[in-house]
């Protein structure tokens, strides 16, 4: 099997094992601690001492016990049966740990990532005598209803097809021989990565087009591109795990990897849960069908934490270089930067601001960058995207703590949550007047195209209208609202409908949880029509109360509900209510 380097165990603090004779080992291999068999990762060598992270309990072990370095790195399998499955934070299948240790997880369990039993329907789509490079697509399995995966050279192969099979395999049997410059190599659907090293691609896009949600505070103020990455920071109870539930279910990709890194055990439940039962909208099936789930909750070892975002996002660019597009949440960072805090501790570091290590704003950098939207290796450069979404729990929502400042410097998509907004259950809880995008004027272009030429030039004036209210409650605080004059009433009101009736949105209602671009620019329209037409009734001399009262405005606030077949037929309803009813105000005035 490998080659052995074995050693003995000098200390144990916590998750950090330092063992000495460990002189053939590597940085970052793998390691077997103790008689267990503890799963752990050399992250420090000093001569023949290596500091290693376990990924497991370690109470109970002491100085003397055997540790054997496997001279690998930490890496994933990845091939057919990634899909629908839920693992730990070093990719150890969640349900097959039960069925050999029951309901509570035993110690040193060794459990392939990828079952091996199971037989894969291979279709080739490549030929015998075909000139291969990595990347290059040999065949397809269909591995859900959803998802079809495509077989890939590997990276480091490239040569002439010897030998191409078809028909049922499991992931270790040989599908293809490629004839290399150093001899013949057999491949299999089975391929293995080492998790902190990014898959290679050929080139990296600029961010052009958006990632769509449904959710209009999102896609309309603050969108986030194909590819791009946002950071959603929020104290407890704001709705950031609900936010990211909505984008897994919603945002416009193929697959979708969430990775609770540290969240308490009953939200993973929740994730378990619902997304068996979802219905995923584009497809009509189950949801898991084009998932995977890492669930490493906060009673799990801290320091697998620590690895599971890489796990997570090395299945994720697996998938991006087949050329769909992934989305991956990761929640939260938070927690994953709390691992490397007690980590570095017990490495007696040099600490940095608030205890966590120097290095984190590189270690965040080094993640968050694996993002894009990139043409894959192989001969047709398929275009696949890799979205990153990360939650960050600062502690009691303060954003001037390290983890949120760190990654604010890296993302390009703030999406600030407000517990002021959760308590008054305006959800979203996105605060307009904090949240931005620096996407926004990539992606102009895209939205006046294929939605609505005046797409941007519309948001924009909901923007002003949200900024002018701030500033205009303000004078509302000190003076009363009748010092107001008409002009700056309207205004308002015409930024409580912003709030109420386009910003507000249900994540449990059928209709109301999704809405298409296009219903998003339509109830932009409704809400600025009632203010540019309302202004100019006042400047006609109608009384601001009588407009305040019209009916018209419990029709615009009920337009989210309307189905997307009947949209158009609603909208025009709406505005020639609202012409009639202005036309009636006035001719009262006249008389």
């Amino acid at each position: 099997m490998f080659e052995v380097s074995s050693g003995v165990i000098k200390k144990v603090a916590g998750p950090l094992v330092i063992a000495t004779g460990m002189r053939d080992a590597n940085m970052f291999d793998v390691v077997r601690v103790s008689n267990q068999r503890l799963i752990g990762e050399i992250i420090e060598m000093h001569g023949e001492e290596a500091s290693i992270q376990v990924y497991e309990e370690t109470s109970g072990l002491g100085p003397g016990e055997p540790v054997e370095s496997m001279d690998v790195p930490l890496s994933v399998e990845l091939g057919p049966g990634l899909i629908a499955s839920i693992y730990d934070g070093i990719q150890r299948p969640l349900d097959d740990i039960m069925k050999l240790s029951g309901s509570n997880l035993k110690r040193g369990v060794e459990v392939p990532s990828l079952k091996r039993d199971i037989k894969w329907e291979f279709v080739p789509t490549a030929s015998k005598g075909d000139t291969v490079e990595p990347g290059d697509v040999l065949g397809t399995v269909q591995e859900t209803i959803v998802v079809s995966q495509k077989i890939m050279v590997p990276f480091g192969v490239q040569g002439t097809i010897k030998e191409l099979k078809s028909g049922s395999f499991t992931v270790e049997e040989v599908i293809a021989v490629i004839a290399t410059a150093d001899g013949d190599r057999e491949i299999t659907m089975l391929q293995k990565w080492p998790v902190r090293k990014g898959r290679p691609y050929k080139k990296k896009l600029p961010p052009t087009m958006p990632l769509v949600t449904g959710q209009r505070v999102v896609d309309t103020f603050f969108p986030i591109a194909r590819g791009g990455v946002a950071a959603v920071p929020g104290p407890f109870g704001s709705g950031k795990t609900v936010i990211q539930h909505q984008l897994a279910k919603w945002a416009e990709a193929d697959i979708v990897v969430y990775i609770g890194c540290g969240e308490r055990g009953n939200e993973m439940t929740d994730v378990l849960n619902e997304f068996p039962e979802l219905k995923d909208p584009k497809t009509g099936e189950s949801l898991m069908q084009r998932t995977v789930l890492i669930a490493n909750t906060s009673d799990m070892p801290v320091a697998a934490r620590e690895a599971s975002i890489y796990t997570g996002i090395t299945i994720a660019e697996y998938f991006r270089d087949m050329g769909y597009s992934v989305a991956l949440m990761a929640d939260s960072t938070s927690r994953w930067a709390e691992a490397l805090r007690e980590m570095s501790g017990r490495l007696e570091e040099m600490p940095g601001e608030e205890g966590y290590p120097a290095y984190l704003g590189s270690r965040l950098a080094q993640f968050y960058e694996r993002a894009g939207d990139v043409i894959s290796l192989g001969k047709e450069g398929r275009e696949g995207a890799l979205s990153v979404i990360g939650a960050v729990s600062p502690p009691g929502g303060d954003i001037s703590e390290p983890v949120s400042q760190a990654t604010l410097r890296i993302v390009k998509v703030f999406w600030g949550l407000d517990s002021a907004l959760a308590y008054k259950r305006h959800f979203p809880a996105i605060n307009w007047l904090k949240s931005y995008s620096l996407y926004l004027d990539d992606m102009e272009k895209w939205f006046n195209a294929n939605v609505a030429e005046d797409w941007m030039t519309n948001r924009q004036e909901m923007m002003s209208l949200l900024q002018d209210e701030a500033e205009l409650e303000e004078i509302v605080k000190m003076v009363g609202m009748d010092a107001l004059s008409p002009g700056d009433r309207l205004k308002m009101e015409a930024a409580r409908s912003i709030r109420e009736d386009f910003l507000h949105q249900n994540s449990f209602h059928e209709i109301d949880t999704y809405t298409s671009l296009k219903k998003q620019y339509l109830m932009m329209k409704l809400v600025l029509g009632f203010y540019d037409q309302s202004k100019e009734a006042l400047k006609m001399g109608a009384s601001m109360n009588d407009l305040i009262k019209m009916d018209v405005r419990e029709a615009i606030g009920r337009y989210k509900y309307t189905l997307e077949e009947e949209l158009d037929q609603r909208y025009d309803t709406i505005q020639e209510e609202l012409s009639g009813e202005i036309a009636d105000l006035l001719r009262k005035e006249d008389n």
